[in-house]
């Protein structure tokens, strides 16, 4: 066994027996870890011994030397504009790096002649403010997960488990991370047919995170909606004006996830069941699930969780030109121009998801890969109920350094590896930039009434 192998066996080992029960919290030695050997979001502090992922050294917390923006005018500048790649996986090479590609990656590799990964040296970007490393530390001996595994207790800030015991734990982390406390966005989407073509969709989004709010001292007093969410098509004109607002459940046995929508057509608020589970996603085009929103959401209760040791995987990171390209360059045929992709060799946690007995969903498993840092979902490949590759999800992160925030998707993608269809979700290039401190928002605003005046055209 190799010293990188060990080194990956001797973190897997502190991850699974760092408590004595499936659901207890952290024992007060391991949480003495945070922001020693592990990093404050509890990842391994260390490299790889064989340099390929670095030592984590405290992240981008602020705009870096020679880097000057406006962050209400422009998105983020790429800091590592000077960095080459150090190769490029291609089809013809794929078998090369077998051990450091996911399935969803060769299975791109093997179906588009065209497809290509261009990987850099790695860069652990990943920072967040002092306020929620201390909450982070705190979450650890005192969030625990609800008996059905499907709900929290006693979290704030976000990322509950930064040493996660399992993989509903895990999930957790990337449910409620933290992403600042209130933002407003715009972005676009783009459902790309086989032949390449598609039309543009452009959404206006805003979210409050309850959790995250620095005056909370504890979920439990949020009486259980971790966040509220409104999204607000503007464009095309046959589709401007619907409005979708949702409160997001803390423990969804308690009560599900509450949505509604509104409709122009009808001018009418109903409930929204349906924004749940495997029902098609808003704006997707029947191409995405509701709960493959930003690489999964939603309740855990239709499947059996599992977690794999941390290994080495080429993911899409630093991907900041993805922000700064216009669509039309972008958006290809088959797949994006894989050229402004930025692939790092990163730790990732592997999670996955098999259906239940009894339970419904057209994904019948689904394996997901998570950033060890930002512990958010970075790949994921959703199964049909045979047991074939399905769709393919990536979530190329950036990190919003001006805030400090990791785990920014530049965009996401969704491919459908059957039909050959795909969908650029989420991008904002063209967009103004994201708002992360957009203290305007009341939860006032998030209430069935309301969004029926959002909705008028």
């Amino acid at each position: 066994m190799t010293k990188s192998k060990l080194l990956l066996t001797a973190t897997a080992i502190a991850v699974f027996v760092s408590a004595p029960g499936a659901w207890a919290k952290s024992p007060a030695d391991q949480a003495a870890r945070l922001g020693k050997d592990l990093t404050p979001m509890g990842s391994e502090r260390a490299g790889t011994p064989d340099g390929m992922v670095p030592a984590w050294d405290g992240g981008l917390s602020a705009p870096p030397a020679g880097v000057a923006f406006d962050p209400k005018k422009t998105n983020p500048p790429n800091p590592f504009s000077g960095d080459q790649a150090k190769f490029t996986v291609t089809g013809a090479n794929a078998a090369q790096y077998d051990q450091y590609l996911t399935d969803g990656h060769k299975a791109m590799l093997k179906k588009f002649g065209s497809y290509k990964m261009k990987v850099f040296q790695s860069r652990r970007t990943c920072a967040l403010p002092q306020y929620a490393y201390d909450a982070i530390k705190k979450n650890a001996t005192s969030a625990e997960l609800t008996p059905d595994g499907d709900g929290i207790k006693n979290f704030t800030a976000g990322m509950p488990f930064p040493i996660p015991n399992n993989a509903m734990e895990l999930i957790m982390d990337k449910r409620f991370s933290y992403r600042g406390y209130k933002a407003t966005r715009q972005f676009s989407v783009a459902p790309v047919q086989s032949n390449g073509s598609y039309n543009l969709l452009v959404v206006q989004d805003e979210v409050i995170f309850r959790y995250a709010n620095p005056a909370v001292k504890s979920s439990d007093t949020l009486n259980n909606i971790g966040l509220l969410y409104i999204a607000n098509t503007i464009s095309p004109a046959r589709l401007a004006g619907n409005v979708i607002l949702v409160h997001e459940s803390i423990n969804a046995s308690v009560e599900p996830r509450k949505a509604w929508a509104y409709s122009p057509g009808t001018r009418r608020v109903r409930r929204a069941p349906d924004i749940a589970y495997d029902n098609p996603g808003t704006n997707t085009d029947g191409m995405s699930t509701s709960d493959s929103f930003d690489g999964f959401n939603g309740a855990l209760d239709r499947y059996t969780w599992t977690m794999k040791a941390p290994t080495v995987k080429f993911i899409a990171y630093n991907s900041y030109d993805l922000l700064h390209t216009k669509y039309a360059t972008l958006v290809k045929p088959q797949h994006i121009d894989q050229d402004l992709v930025r692939y790092e060799p990163h730790r990732v946690f592997t999670v996955e998801a098999k259906l239940k007995a009894g339970s419904r969903h057209v994904y019948g498993r689904r394996i997901m890969y998570m950033d060890e840092d930002a512990k958010v979902v970075n790949n994921a490949e959703n199964y049909d109920g045979r047991g074939q590759l399905w769709r393919f999800q990536e979530v190329p992160l950036v990190n919003a350094y001006h805030v400090p925030h990791c785990g920014t998707g530049a965009l996401e993608l969704v491919y459908d590896l059957l039909s050959g269809r795909y969908m650029a979700l989420s991008m904002r290039a063209e967009e103004p930039p994201v708002n992360y401190f957009a203290d305007e928002l009341q939860e006032s605003r998030y209430t069935p009434e309301a969004i029926r005046a959002l909705g008028v055209r």
